[in-house]
Order: C-alpha cells, then sequence, then structure tokens
C-alpha cells in the first residue's frame, strides 16, 4: 500500500507540473502573432517559441511532468496511473479560470467534481491481489494499435486548420484539436510505458542509455509529441483552454488506459468489489469527455472580431 501511495503521489505531481506548464504556455501564446502550421512555415513557428522564455518556462515544466510519468510507470500499473493523470483536468479547468480569467461554467464544475472522485474510486480500488505493472508489449500489435490512432489523430485535429469559415475557431474546433492531440499524446504514453521497461533490471546508467536510444520507441514519443505540440499551440492561441485541455486529458488517457493495459498484459484488481471501483473510475473519466464535448456543441460561436485569421493569415 505504501507503494501505491508513492505512485499516486508521483503521479499527481506529474500531472501537476504538466498542466500548469500547459497554462504557463497559453498565457506566452496569447501574446505572439497568429501560429501558421504551413509546412514551409513550421521551423519559423519553433524559432518563434524556442525564443520566447514564458513559453519555455511552461515546456520546462511540462517535460518534468512526463519524466515523473515515465518513472511512476515504471512501478505502477496503467489503469492505476492514468486516472490520476487525468486529475489534472480539474487543476487546469481551476487555473483557466484564475490565471486566463476563463468563466467555468456549471458543467465544467460538475467535471472537476467527477475527477475528484475519479481519483478516490481509484485509490480505494487497489489491493494486493490487483496485478502490477506491465513493461514489454508485442511489436507487432503495438504497431496494429498506433499506427492507425496516429493517423486519425492527424485527421481529426488538423480538420479545424482546412475550415475557412470564421467560426472554425470556435468551441467545436476545440473539441476537435482536443480528441486530436489527446490520440497523439495516447501513443505519446504508449511509448513512453514502453521506454519504462528499459529502466527495469540491473543495469547500468550506460546500458540505459543505449538501449533507449536504440529504442524504436524513442523516435515514435518524439515523433508523436511533436505533432501533438504544433497543434497544441495553435489549439491553445485560439480556443478556450478549460476545452482544449480538458477533452485531450482525457481522450489521451482513456486510450491509454484501454490500450496499454491490454498492449503490457497488466491484470485488473481480481477482487469483484475492487475491480468495479476501478471500472467506475474510468467510466468517470469518460464521462467528463462527453459532457465537455457536448457543452463545446452547445456554445455559441465566436463573433468574426475575435477569430485569428486562418493558418495565421490576419
Amino acid at each position: 500500500m505504501a507503494s501505491l501511495y508513492a505512485g499516486i503521489a508521483l503521479a499527481l505531481l506529474a500531472a501537476t507540473s504538466y498542466n500548469v506548464g500547459l497554462i504557463q504556455e497559453k498565457r506566452a501564446l496569447t501574446r505572439m502573432p497568429a501560429l501558421d502550421l504551413r509546412l514551409r512555415r513550421v521551423p519559423r513557428v519553433i524559432a518563434s517559441l524556442l525564443a520566447d522564455p514564458a513559453w519555455l518556462a511552461g515546456f520546462a515544466l511540462m517535460l518534468l511532468g512526463l519524466a515523473c510519468q515515465i518513472v511512476v510507470l515504471t512501478f505502477e500499473p496503467v489503469s492505476v496511473v492514468q486516472p490520476v493523470l487525468a486529475s489534472g483536468v480539474a487543476l487546469v479547468l481551476v487555473l483557466s479560470r484564475v490565471v486566463l480569467r476563463e468563466r467555468l461554467g456549471a458543467v465544467e464544475f460538475r467535471c472537476v467534481a467527477a475527477m475528484a472522485v475519479s481519483v478516490v474510486l481509484l485509490a480505494a480500488s487497489e489491493g494486493r491481489a490487483g496485478g502490477g505493472a506491465g513493461h514489454h508489449a508485442s511489436p507487432g500489435w503495438m504497431a496494429a494499435v498506433a499506427v492507425p490512432s496516429v493517423v486519425i489523430g492527424l485527421l481529426i485535429g488538423a480538420s479545424p486548420l482546412r475550415r475557412r469559415s470564421p467560426g472554425y475557431r470556435g468551441p467545436a474546433a476545440g473539441v476537435c484539436f482536443g480528441v486530436g492531440t489527446g490520440l497523439l499524446y495516447g501513443v505519446a504514453a504508449l511509448a513512453i510505458k514502453g521506454l519504462s521497461g528499459i529502466l527495469v533490471g540491473p543495469h547500468h546508467a550506460l546500458h540505459i542509455a543505449a538501449g533507449i536510444l536504440a529504442s524504436p520507441y524513442l523516435y515514435v514519443l518524439a515523433g508523436c509529441s511533436a505533432a501533438a505540440m504544433l497543434l497544441y499551440q495553435v489549439a491553445l492561441q485560439s480556443c478556450r483552454a478549460s476545452i482544449v485541455v480538458p477533452v485531450s486529458n482525457v481522450t489521451g488517457s482513456v486510450y491509454f488506459m484501454i490500450a496499454g493495459t491490454w498492449l503490457f498484459h497488466e491484470h485488473l484488481p481480481t477482487s469483484p468489489a475492487k475491480l468495479g471501483l476501478r471500472l467506475a473510475a474510468i467510466v468517470v473519466a469518460g464521462f467528463v469527455l462527453v459532457a465537455l464535448s457536448r457543452q463545446a456543441a452547445e456554445e455559441p460561436l465566436p463573433g468574426p472580431a475575435a477569430v485569428p485569421g486562418v493558418l495565421g493569415r490576419q
């Protein structure tokens, strides 16, 4: 049980660091010109991001959160870690109100409470009979799951960029950005889980470094994270963080929890009561996504004056 609480504490640290970093990035992006993701403009976008100290501070916090996530995944199963990481949704909703002055509606307040309930259910679901963390997955099955997920994530996440109407930056676009980047980050999380297996065993630092550099998971992680990050920056700049971030987090969390538990052969609790609690935590996380998506679809679109130019054109 001490290991469980240490794992949950580290996962909470990862979620806090990562999501505070996102809010810091959002603050920095509001002061930048509209980002343009046309292919020949991407290097200029990356250079402008790396030249902004405020954005770099947020990015550093996100990297710290990812590092904590890799560590905690070495000794806790996906079905324990990921709902805790998803609890960062509650933090984002609060910070978007306090720091970014975005209004929290009744549905969003319910989502905060729902994510808190999810974490409580998760902690109550752990027991000695539950399975441990898995560290290895079949490369063939991993590719069969990851490749279609990346393609679907790119198609959904980039779909708002292809729309030329003024409303394409509205709440529905925020949901598209969120679902697309969530799938990409979910595949990146599978790669992180794969890399965590290299840390297991009596290897010294040089063997670990060589194993990481030789692993295809490193390059899957880098590619998916880079694509998701660029889409995320446009989403944060043009849409409400209180819509984009929760939808992305919950999509990635539910995807990673289901796919990761199966691919890495992790076992759910054997006790029917504890299994019910853990499945309830997963259902609550999914409910948050559905509730936020429905809310976004019902919100009025922004007026033309409030909408940035398509693909960076003013």
